[in-house]
């Protein structure tokens, strides 16, 4: 069983090596990894740039010699616009890990339910050596499958469940990531990993209330 590394608030001022965009609304940053910062896959850190700051999940897995962030841009967002125009090599000050969203041994099969950059902590629970998971990611369209190559080779089932109009394929589902869980899903027992907006947690543990009650869930809310 791994050691829970409890939150904590201590600062380490480290460097931006690189920038990586995903797609045209998503990039990733890779930062310099502090001697001695140690994390559980699933917990994330809190970035700070003057008076803003804001929570980002690991992608990266513990075993890395950096740390990773994906991060959807937004253009009026307090945060992103600082982030896209930082040269590289800038000191960037961060504090963690915090958070208690890891990973729960059971006899349950886990379901990683994600929408959009929800997907991070997943990433990095893979990274680490995850495995016998099934992984569900709502998008918009099929060029938001990012880290798809990952989960490709780790999952049980992958499955990208994509919202907007465009021509399906087998390896994907038409649709918004609650109504596959509704109706999709086969009935059992699970252990339910939640990340992403409120508006989808609310609607994917009502699904589990009513279809999987036996079930648990663990959430990570993005605002």
């Amino acid at each position: 069983m791994e050691k829970l590394i409890l939150p904590h608030t201590e600062s380490y001022w480290i460097s931006l090596q690189q920038r990586l965009w995903l797609t045209n609304r998503t990039f990733e940053l890779e930062l310099a990894r502090p001697d001695g910062f140690d994390f559980i896959p699933g917990q994330r850190i809190h970035l700070q740039i003057g008076a803003t700051g804001r929570d980002y999940s690991l992608v990266s897995s513990p075993g890395d010699d950096v740390l990773r962030l994906c991060i959807r841009h937004i253009p009026d967002g307090a945060l992103t616009p600082k982030l896209l125009n930082i040269p590289m090599g800038k000191k960037l000050q961060i504090s963690g890990p915090n958070g208690y969203f890891v990973f729960r041994k059971s006899d349950r099969p886990p379901i990683f339910v994600a929408t959009g950059t929800g997907i991070a902590p997943f990433v990095s629970m893979a990274l680490s050596g995850r495995r016998g998971f099934t992984l569900l990611h709502g998008i918009r369209s099929s060029d938001e499958r990012y880290y798809a190559d990952i989960f490709q080779r780790t999952a049980d089932l992958y499955m990208p469940c994509i919202t907007s109009s465009e021509q399906g394929s087998p390896d994907s589902y038409t649709g918004r990531i609650t109504q596959y869980m509704a109706e999709e899903l086969p009935d059992g027992e699970y252990d339910f990993y939640l990340c992403g907006r409120t508006e989808m947690i609310r609607d994917a543990t009502r699904i589990v209330d009513r279809r999987f009650p036996q079930s648990k869930i663990f959430v990570e809310l993005f605002f």
